[in-house]
């Protein structure tokens, strides 16, 4: 019997086939055999990024609603990568003085 990859999302082992597509039972996750790849994050200098890094922002950034701006330079803590629901801001993160925003790894480097 064929071993089949860990489920992406969660990790879990006990993934079964059902046709084409693989099932997590743990956390009700679909995909593909092809699609256990984990992407890549970087910033914009090219270093790997991971959840819980510490990241600087490298220009001012203009925020909907705020009257001043995240100035560059400001330090954010702990972050999440997560896959672009836009397709472009792939940083969750917490600043203080805003709140809970998303951001491009673009805009920032690695603290």
């Amino acid at each position: 019997m064929e071993k089949l990859p860990d489920c992406p999302q969660c990790g879990s082992e006990y993934v079964y086939s059902d046709g084409s597509i693989l099932n997590c039972p743990e956390c009700g996750h679909e995909f593909q055999a092809g699609d256990t790849e984990e992407r890549v994050y970087t910033d914009m200098n090219g270093n790997v990024l991971t959840d819980g890094d510490t990241v600087i922002v490298t220009q001012n950034l203009k925020v909907k609603g705020a009257s001043t701006p995240i100035k560059k330079g400001t330090k954010v803590k702990n972050i999440k990568l997560v896959e672009p629901e836009d397709g472009v801001h792939d940083i969750s993160c917490k600043i203080t003085g805003f709140g809970s925003m998303m951001l491009k790894t673009s805009v920032v480097k690695k603290g």
